[in-house]
């Protein structure tokens, strides 16, 4: 059974049930990927999974049950549990099923043609043996893979509104290992797409970023100027991006609450969420309760603009949703996140971002950054490993310190940020963020 024939069997149960107010939201993805070790495929994987979900509002309260099995029987027992579950509903949200948007934005990123199981095997092992001929220290443990995703996400309720949305990426990836004189590193590099000058160099730049790890000491503790990657800097805004939510900070859990309208940042931030954003694999035009999309600046030159909100939490603190009511799968319930989400870049190129700093590190790993961090007080203390920055310029590997600060108090610090923006890519949900320069921070090393 697909999708329309269980719909029109949910509508009528539902109205046989004498329900007014209800929703219908189907998520289905498929994936496949391929994984080297060696010279040789050593995993490969495909999925079909998805399902069904059937939610309304019954005696002032609202119901969810869901389901992925597709027959009359199971569709039909849906919507009664749906009306039993709504019985114990507890908390005091006001229930609502969306009626709809005035419009909703077109995507203009298609999802990725079907690509055979023989290309992406085909893919995984060029890049193999791209890897293992940039060097002759590439050694076992080496890996590199290909994968591809697509999504079809529906939503229908009684009001008439019908929306759907067909999404999906594709990209590849290689993870070197070096091993020198009994000395080992290794550098993850991921592309999204099978070409361009990105793919066509990865093998070369996840090798050569291994091989610039050889070698790496410890800093002495202190006072550094440090440039976060654009990498890094990415992790910490995914870490931290809970405090922009309308509902935490309503919940009294983030410290952005009854900061609207305030000067936040540093003048040169600026954080948009943009679920339409050009050249995105994942293009949203509603959220997972019928709403539109749109693109808002959350940061504005360092003022906080607005943070996100779910129908729920909007009604609740008196404004109107942001179109950020997320559902990570057909078995979830509304949560608030982001789509794209990214620290807008600069004019400075990394080299002329670094060239004023005379004493400093680059940051290019951040490890166990959520262990590290806490969302609510901003604080963070993190292991990290870059390269030192030596009257501008790159200087040699150093690791195993602690850089400590708080995310708010970074904010409001950054002196200045890079021209290129780094994303990540193939989820709903994607940070990106250009490198970042922060004056004398603290570090923790020998």
């Amino acid at each position: 059974m697909n999708f329309e024939k269980a719909r029109e069997i949910l509508i009528s149960a539902a109205k046989a049930a004498e329900l007014t107010e209800y929703e219908i939201y189907y998520i289905q993805s498929e994936s496949v990927a391929a994984e080297t070790l060696k010279d040789e495929i050593s995993s490969f994987s495909s999925s079909v999974e998805g399902g069904i979900s059937f939610r309304c509002i019954s005696n002032g309260k609202m119901g969810y049950a869901s389901s992925e099995l597709f027959e009359k029987e199971e569709m039909e027992a849906l919507v009664k549990r749906a009306i039993s579950n709504a019985e114990n509903m507890d908390g005091d949200d006001v229930p609502e099923i969306f009626r709809g948007s005035e419009s909703y934005p077109k995507p203009t990123h298609k999802a990725p043609a079907d690509i055979s199981a023989a290309t992406l095997k085909e893919v995984a092992l060029e890049l193999q043996k791209k890897t293992y001929g940039e060097s002759e220290y590439v050694a076992d443990g080496t890996q590199s893979g290909a994968f591809v995703s697509k999504m079809d996400v529906a939503l229908s309720n009684s009001y008439g509104l019908e929306l759907r949305n067909t999404l999906g990426t594709c990209g590849s990836y290689v993870q070197a290992v070096i091993n020198r004189n009994g000395e080992a590193e290794s550098e993850f590099k991921l592309c999204e797409g099978f070409e361009g000058e990105k793919y066509d160099s990865m093998s070369k730049r996840a090798v050569e970023g291994a091989l610039e790890k050889l070698g790496a000491t410890e800093v002495d503790s202190g006072k550094y100027d440090i440039v976060f990657s654009a990498k890094e800097m990415k992790s910490m805004l995914s870490t931290f991006s809970s405090v922009f939510s309308g509902k935490m900070a309503h919940e009294g859990l983030s410290l952005l609450a009854g900061k609207v309208g305030e000067k936040i940042a540093a003048d040169c931030i600026t954080i948009v969420d943009d679920p339409m954003r050009e050249g995105s694999s994942m293009q949203t035009s509603f959220d997972g309760e019928g709403v539109a999309t749109y693109r808002k600046n959350v940061i504005e030159n360092g003022v906080l603009k607005t943070l996100l909100y779910d129908l729920a939490t909007a009604k609740k603190v008196g404004v109107v949703s942001t179109g950020n009511g997320h559902r990570g799968s057909y078995t979830s319930p509304v949560s608030i996140a982001p789509y794209n989400f990214y620290i807008k870049g600069g004019e400075k190129t990394r080299e002329e971002l670094m060239a004023g700093v005379e004493k400093g590190i680059y940051i290019t790993e951040l490890k166990g950054l959520h262990a590290g961090a806490n969302a609510v007080t901003g604080d963070f203390s993190i292991e990290s490993a870059g390269f030192l920055i030596e009257n501008g310029k790159l200087g040699r590997a150093v690791k195993s310190f602690t850089v400590a600060g708080n995310f708010f108090e970074m904010l409001r610090s950054i002196e200045d940020i890079s021209s290129n923006v780094d994303f990540s890519f193939g989820s709903l949900t994607s940070f990106g963020s250009p490198d970042a320069l922060v004056r004398n921070m603290s570090v923790a090393g020998k």
